[in-house]
């Protein structure tokens, strides 16, 4: 099963950045502002600081790598989560990336526990594939 899989080979690194996307989904599930101008502001500014991610990335030499098509979307993706996680929460009363809520904080690290006691359990408790 390509999801079993996925979670087996899922890096610490990547399973950071899946935390991070359930707490970005949480608060902007929570402060949802329909207004365009928020939205576009946000791609436009993931648009230029993900071009300026790929040039800070790509070596200086005359021969340039591939970069993997997932890189390269995560590259546009963080600049686009930050700048909405920022203009939605402005005076919300967040502390750093806390919301004032305990209601808020609780679910989200509720959402956050069951992510990783699942990917815990994959890796555990599933034969790695090619075993016998």
């Amino acid at each position: 099963m390509p999801l079993i899989r996925y979670l087996q080979n899922l890096s610490t690194g990547r399973i950071i950045l899946w935390c991070y996307l359930i707490w970005w989904t949480l608060s902007i599930i929570n402060h949802f502002d329909p207004k365009p101008r928020i939205w576009l502001t946000s791609l436009g500014l993931s648009g230029i600081i993900g071009v300026a991610l790929i040039i800070s990335t790509q070596s200086s030499s005359a021969t340039r790598a591939r970069m993997d098509p997932w890189v390269v979307f995560r590259l546009f993706l963080m600049p686009f989560c930050v700048s909405s996680f920022a203009a939605l929460v402005k005076d919300a009363g967040y502390m750093l990336v806390f919301p004032p809520s305990y209601r808020e904080n609780a679910i989200g690290a509720s959402l956050i526990a069951i992510f990783l006691i699942l990917v815990w359990s994959v890796k555990k408790l599933t034969p790695p594939a090619g075993a016998p």
